[in-house]
């Protein structure tokens, strides 16, 4: 098996390669005055097992057409078999026509990746599990809210409280609690389609003199998380912390999020930012030794 840690993965690659004991093909980016760039794969990949590691986060098109690039030529090149692991794929929040008019931009993001060769693919708690009924190749969706709930048992928050901010992602907290046992909740949020504007109903829970701990996929723009951490606070919680798989933390989410009363943010290395405190390594390699 070969790994190729594409330009937006280098390190998560490079540790998963090291946890598999498998090759390394590094990947050459050049980059143009005009901002084209090219790539180019440092080895041979000629009737080899290969491993694509590239995340989708900011700046998404950059990485998009990374990832695009780098499975057609890994296939022109000769791969035998071609797996896509994408631990933060961008934009699988729309996954459905929610106004008239809107593409859908989940189904076109899988149509070329597929239509670039992949072979098998893998994501890590991706927002709408239905953007993976469009692709006609084997899917993973695995999940590291388990290695963030360990991370904090391993802290001393053992029977910490597990939220999660909205019904639907009720999972991720029950997930959570089967760590940490301390009971888990949801919060009420609705989201305007037109303005994007989110609203968190204020929700009466049993935290007085508790820890807390926020689950939730995704952290972008903080607001949810800081609305949610303020209640907390307000109802008596002991401390609050806020944990989260895709810490994009657009402007100043994380400003948001300490200065309305949460301890710290944890989050994978899924991006790279100052809060990966969690590898997803350990998680992915195992699903690819499957």
């Amino acid at each position: 098996m070969i790994v190729v840690p594409g330009p937006a993965s280098t390190s998560l690659g490079q540790t998963i390669a090291e946890k598999l004991n498998a090759k390394v093909v590094s990947v050459n980016l050049k980059q143009f005055p005009d901002g084209e760039y090219c790539l180019r794969f440092e080895g041979e990949l000629d009737g080899e097992e290969v491993v694509v590691v590239q995340s989708t986060g900011p700046p998404q098109d950059t990485n998009v057409l990374q990832l695009l690039l780098m499975l057609d030529a890994a296939k022109e090149m000769g791969a035998k078999k071609v797996t896509t692991v994408v631990p933060y794929l961008a934009f699988a929040r729309q996954d459905k026509r929610f106004l008239s008019g809107e593409v859908i931009s989940a189904e076109t993001l899988v149509k070329l990746i597929e239509a670039c060769g992949t072979d098998r693919f893998i994501t890590v708690n991706i927002h709408s599990e239905n953007t993976l009924k469009c692709f006609r190749t084997p899917t993973e969706n695995l999940s590291a809210i388990t290695s963030l709930a360990e991370y904090f048992k391993n802290r001393g928050l053992d029977g910490a409280f597990s939220l999660s901010p909205d019904k639907g992602a009720i999972k991720w907290a029950e997930e959570a609690d089967k760590v940490l046992g301390g009971g888990f909740g949801w919060l009420k949020k609705e989201r305007d389609r037109y303005t994007g504007e989110i609203k968190v109903e204020e929700k009466s829970l049993n935290v007085q003199g508790t820890d807390v701990i926020v689950f939730d996929d995704i952290i972008s723009t903080g607001g949810t998380i800081a609305r949610a951490v303020k209640m907390l606070k307000t109802q008596g919680a002991r401390r609050v912390y806020a944990a989260c798989v895709h810490p994009l933390l657009i402007g100043e989410a994380t400003q948001k999020i300490l200065q309305n009363g949460a301890e710290e943010i944890v989050g994978t290395d899924s991006i790279p930012t100052s809060v990966r405190t969690v590898s997803l390594a350990p998680l992915i390699a195992e699903a690819l030794a499957r």
